[in-house]
């Protein structure tokens, strides 16, 4: 028995050869530009290509047209589709371009405007300065520099005066709080000292059994102090 050889393959190969280097051909195309990014029209025509030259080369093999007629349409509608897709999507990133183009524009001429604006408001109030200063004498000058240095003098006092008053409560309350704590310090130490010395210091408790302390009488003879 003689086995099928290569008699049986080479001739599909022959045939699919010229459409698998259109398509390989398509694909680069749509991916190398002279360097330059590939737009969407030619990226979706390419990719379109791939896919419908595949979608087409499994229907074809399954019908009466052949792989190869199957491969050729699917790549032809494929690009075509995918073309036109990409092609709207280039569409709308021109659009958008030109509408961010626009924006800044228009940004740009509105900085620069409000610059020329404020530039000649300034301008026009360094004017009317000057031409008020020349209708200032020197008398109305001097005048408004003696008020100003006569209440700076005022304010200063007033604040001395406002300082010494807040100094003034200060010391006194700095006064009464010592002055009780040193009352409160000599009171514990006469108790101490007298406890410790066995003496009544009057108006303190008396230690609990100690009896009260009793005036001697008076002496005979006498009726009174």
């Amino acid at each position: 028995m003689e086995s099928p050889g290569p008699s049986c393959i080479c001739p599909m190969k022959s045939r699919l050869f010229p459409f698998g280097s259109a398509l390989v051909s398509v694909a680069l195309l749509a991916g190398c530009q002279s360097g330059v990014a590939p737009s969407k029209t030619a990226t979706g025509a390419g990719t379109g290509a791939m896919i419908g030259a595949a979608g087409g080369a499994v229907v074809g093999s399954n019908s009466s047209m052949g792989a190869g007629t199957g491969l050729v349409g699917g790549a032809a509608a494929g690009a075509l589709i995918g073309g036109i897709v990409g092609m709207v999507q280039d569409a709308k990133d021109r659009r958008e371009q030109d509408r961010l183009s626009q924006e800044r524009a228009y940004q740009q001429e509105r900085a620069k405007k409000l610059q020329e604006e404020a530039k000649a408001k300034a301008s026009l109030e360094e004017e009317l300065a000057i031409a008020e200063g020349f209708r200032i004498s020197d008398l109305e000058l001097n005048e408004a520099k003696r008020k100003l240095d006569s209440a700076a003098e005022r304010l200063k006092k007033l604040q001395a005066e406002r300082t010494a008053a807040l100094a003034k409560k200060k010391d006194l309350d700095d006064a009464q709080a010592k002055t009780l704590s040193t009352e409160a310090e000599i009171a514990r130490l006469e108790e101490e000292l007298a406890r410790l010395k066995g003496e009544t210091v009057p108006g303190a408790p008396l230690p609990p059994g100690e009896p009260a302390a009793v005036s001697p009488p008076p002496a005979p003879g006498r009726t009174g102090p």
